[in-house]
């Protein structure tokens, strides 16, 4: 059972689900909890990521944190006790990922983490702590960077539960890039290779603060000034803009809506600096060799800082704008196992661990 909650989960599932299908072992069940529930991610999204749509959708819906993670934990033991699954396949870190694992602990099933290990140790973020409380759940844990391993046996996990296998982000965006018509896109944004800003913000300690989120604002409309400045804004994002009264965009900064995953991967391929504060997108923007400034003051990927094109920055304007005109297109170097064979590598352990149960 492939359990998934969000977009950014679909994209890490797809490339998993494809490799197992592919080796025609045990049945694969597709688990949306709905978390997330996105008029976009209708057939056509799961249709590019080349999976079917989901079997079960728990269809959750928002709320409080915990009203969410309690939502999704009671209808998940519901499908557990009727299916009984061999092994619950979890992804990154979100209120879905904790509470499914959760239930699968309690009832005896087997958990594998996807995108174990990633640690930026500010219990603040939500996010930290189910990604701790995971790994502590799981029986398979796979690692997208050696510091991710290390992570984990510093926590006391054995390395027996732990296996390097990279990025299975990685394994996505590669199938995907060559799919998309990059000139048709620049024409139809009327922008020109590497030059132009990207910019996605949605992490509530960014868009839930007036002052934070005006600093960026202010950052972006300066930015617009000498070149152009998309901001396909998460629907959080724009709600905020309007209660706390932000300005509205200029010609240089364009305010879009979400945009499908292809067409944002395209524009961020293209990007002469993307801005973000994005986990998977610092991770996108390293693998692709596009510079990228996150705005945080701590990341759980310090891979992309380490080897890759990720810099850190206060979420304030001066240090942003800063930050963009230093943004000098380095590449980087593409951290080991970033090779779009993660989800191969995964299969086969997962289906080895299968047999020998």
């Amino acid at each position: 059972m492939l359990v998934a909650g969000t977009r950014p989960n679909f994209v890490k599932l797809a490339p998993l689900y494809r490799a197992l299908a592919a080796r025609k072992g045990p049945r694969l069940m597709i688990t949306h909890t709905g978390q997330h529930y996105d008029h976009a991610m209708s057939g056509s999204f799961f249709e590019e990521l080349g999976v079917p749509e989901p079997e079960v959708n728990l269809e959750v819906g928002t709320g409080s944190h915990a009203q969410q993670t309690a939502g999704i934990m009671v209808r998940f033991e519901r499908l557990l006790d009727s299916h009984t699954p061999r092994w619950v396949v979890v992804f990154g870190d979100v209120n879905s990922t904790i509470a499914c694992a959760l239930v699968a602990a309690k009832a005896g099933v087997p958990i594998a983490h996807v995108e174990a290990g990633l640690r930026s140790r500010d219990w603040t973020m939500p996010e930290e702590i189910n990604r701790v409380l995971t790994d502590r759940l799981s029986d398979r844990l796979y690692a997208p960077s050696r510091d991710a391993c290390e992570n984990l046996v510093h926590e006391g996990i054995s390395t027996e539960r732990v296996r390097l296998v990279g990025n299975i982000m990685v394994d996505t965006l590669r199938a995907q890039l060559p799919t998309i018509d990059h000139a048709t896109l620049l024409r139809e944004y009327e922008i020109k290779a590497r030059h132009y800003v990207l910019v996605t913000l949605h992490r509530p300690s960014n868009v839930d603060h007036p002052d934070t989120l005006r600093q960026l604002w202010t950052a972006m409309q300066e930015a617009g000034r000498r070149e152009p400045v998309l901001f396909p804004a998460h629907p959080r994002t724009q709600s905020r803009a309007v209660e706390f009264e932000l300005p509205p965009a200029t010609a240089g900064f364009r305010l879009l809506g979400p945009l499908p995953y292809r067409t944002f991967l395209g524009l961020m391929a293209n990007a002469r600096v993307v801005v973000t504060d994005s986990g998977g997108v610092q991770e996108e923007t390293t693998a692709l060799g596009v510079p990228c400034v996150t705005a945080r003051l701590n990341t759980e990927r310090p891979i992309t800082v380490i080897e890759g094109t990720n810099r850190l920055v206060r979420p304030h304007a001066s240090s942003l704008l800063e930050a963009l005109a230093q943004a000098d297109g380095r590449r980087g170097r593409i951290p080991e196992l970033w090779d779009g064979q993660t989800a191969e590598r995964i299969a086969a352990d997962l289906l080895e661990a299968s047999s020998g149960a």
